[in-house]
């Protein structure tokens, strides 16, 4: 049996199109709870900035949640599939050399949804900020350190 029977599907028909909105989702590697220490969450956060700063994409929303993030971004200089395993890749190296680990920080890939033209955006970057409200982190949203809105 493949080790990672669906990862492969992931990236079947993944198109980057520039000034594109997605909604990508991120697991934590065997869904540990790595973020649950918002200064380890920190320096994904740092990621996200990181890529929104040189220009790669404009950061719309996130948020990271104790074992895994969602990022509402656009697309404003090279490939989705870049821009996210790069910032994994750099979170991955901060994160472990914080804790003093090696090894896999994320499950493989990722899961992207393309937002339409049609779309408001602002239901995704709501969506993306509640979850830590639906997961029953905190009664209000304001109280979770972990995330953030271009419309805030």
């Amino acid at each position: 049996m493949h080790p990672r029977p669906n990862s492969h599907r992931l990236r079947r028909g993944r198109y980057s199109e520039p000034e594109r909105a997605y909604l990508v989702t991120a697991v934590v590697h065997q869904r540990r709870p790595v973020f649950s220490d918002w200064r380890i969450g920190r320096l994904l956060v740092a990621e996200f900035k990181r890529a929104h700063d040189s220009g790669q994409v404009n950061s719309l929303a996130w948020v990271v949640m104790p074992d895994h993030f969602h990022w509402l971004l656009q697309i404003i200089d090279g490939h989705l599939s870049h821009v996210v395993g790069a910032t994994k890749a750099r979170c991955t190296h901060s994160v472990n050399k914080k804790i003093g680990l090696s090894g896999p920080l994320w499950q493989s890939g990722f899961h992207d949804r393309a937002i339409r033209d049609d779309e408001d955006v602002r239901h995704f970057a709501r969506y993306v900020v509640a979850n830590p409200l639906r997961a029953g982190l905190v009664s209000r949203i304001g109280d979770y350190p972990l995330w953030d809105a271009a419309w805030l």
